[in-house]
């Protein structure tokens, strides 16, 4: 007897109870567009505000009001204040504080952190000169500054948090889940579903809660995040932002990802197992061509490799994960819960892929970077002879 390679779809066959793709966790930069030149910063101190000479004075009187703002925002609002311990993963320390405010069905600030980190920020240069009036050089450079994180629970999005940095130019970053925004448009919706960590692991309706997952568009997240850097203590008011300076968003990271729930978590293990002795060489840049729809040539910078690794902390500690490795991004596969089969496509570079960064783009990101375009093959005793695999059902194929 021969082997051939048999497609997914004949393993998988009435075996998969639910499968869904979606948005899951989105990270994003938000950043003050006119303020990333030398020339804008003097602009904004002399245009704007008016000051005859520019001075990076203004740099600590600004981040010293947004501190106090701050603090006085928590304490109005009696919001916990917890300083971040160096080795601390925040998602844990800050689990409680969310619990207890998703608890009271209101959204809100459930905590504020605080750490210690580096930034990319405005540093000046005092320049010696002829005169007696003081003039400056102004810069970018990586300096560890205080940063604040406002840990929040949506009505729309459930948990997620927002980064402000508190040194000039003040950059910040937002992250949310795409998973958690679905579960409330169906519970809206009337749509009986059953939780899996971080995704659905039943539904009564799959076709109804695809639909839902699709909907999920830039223009919703850009509302969630507008909403909400309008409504915390921010560096900037209404005057500097009808003069133009208010944060702008674009993608630092996203995930797209497809979950199959299998029957029974026997079948889950055994395809997984195949699936990892099977696709080793995926990563390959041939293999890689295929999947992101790119060419690779001896030149093209970045990582191209298959590995299999066990993540050491997270919830899935332990786990056996399948990476297939592309320029800054990968794809990720693995058991969820044990019983169901995750495919992530993490994009940490949209220009990887020929997209921009702004998140504007992140329909047509998502359409060059669908979680079902990987190819597996599982080489199985056959009479017939060795066949190419082909996509998942209702994936789309590669260019």
């Amino acid at each position: 007897m021969g082997a051939r390679v048999v497609t997914v779809n004949e393993v998988l066959s009435g075996h998969v109870g639910l499968d869904i793709e979606c948005l899951d966790r989105v990270y994003l930069n938000a950043y003050v567009p006119i303020l990333q030149s030398s020339g804008q910063v003097v602009a904004f101190m002399t245009q704007h505000l008016g000051l005859p000479i520019p001075s990076p004075a203004l740099f600590d009187k600004i981040g010293q009001r947004f501190r106090r703002a701050v603090a006085s925002f928590a304490e109005a609002s009696d919001i916990p204040w917890v300083k971040f311990a160096r080795d601390d993963r925040k998602a844990d320390v800050m689990r409680p504080y969310l619990d207890r405010q998703a608890a009271t069905g209101c959204p809100g600030v459930a905590a504020i952190g605080v750490a210690q980190e580096f930034q990319r920020v405005w540093v000046a240069y005092r320049r010696e000169t002829s005169t007696a009036a003081p003039q400056f050089t102004f810069t970018k450079a990586d300096r560890r500054v205080t940063c604040y994180y406002f840990y929040l629970w949506d009505a729309d999005f459930g948990p997620a948090f927002i980064k402000v940095c508190a040194w000039f130019p003040y950059p910040a970053k937002i992250w949310l889940n795409g998973h958690e925004w679905a579960k409330r448009q169906a519970a809206r919706a009337g749509i009986s579903y059953r939780e899996l960590s971080n995704g659905f692991a039943a539904c009564d309706d799959p076709a109804a809660l695809q639909e839902i997952c699709n909907r999920l568009q830039p223009g919703t997240i850009e509302v969630f995040a507008q909403r909400w850097l309008a409504r915390l203590p921010m560096p900037f008011g209404p005057a500097d932002q009808r003069a133009g300076y208010w944060w702008e968003i674009s993608m630092r990271q996203v995930e797209v990802s497809r979950t199959l729930v299998f029957d029974a978590p026997r079948r889950a293990r055994a395809f997984f197992e195949a699936l990892i002795a099977d696709n080793l060489d995926i990563g390959r840049p041939a293999n890689v061509e295929i999947i992101f729809g790119r060419r690779i040539r001896r030149d093209t910078p970045g990582v191209f490799r298959t590995t299999i690794d066990r993540p050491v902390i997270g919830p899935d500690t332990g786990q056996v994960v399948l990476n297939v490795f592309y320029k800054h991004s990968r794809i990720k596969q693995y058991l969820k819960d044990g019983r169901a089969m995750r495919i992530e496509t993490v994009i940490n570079s949209p220009r990887d892929l020929g997209c921009n960064a702004r998140l504007p783009n992140l329909e047509a990101l998502q359409a060059k970077a669908p979680p079902t375009t990987a190819y597996w093959k599982l080489n199985v005793p056959a009479r017939a002879p060795s066949l190419r695999a082909q996509p998942l059902s209702g994936s789309r194929t590669p260019p």
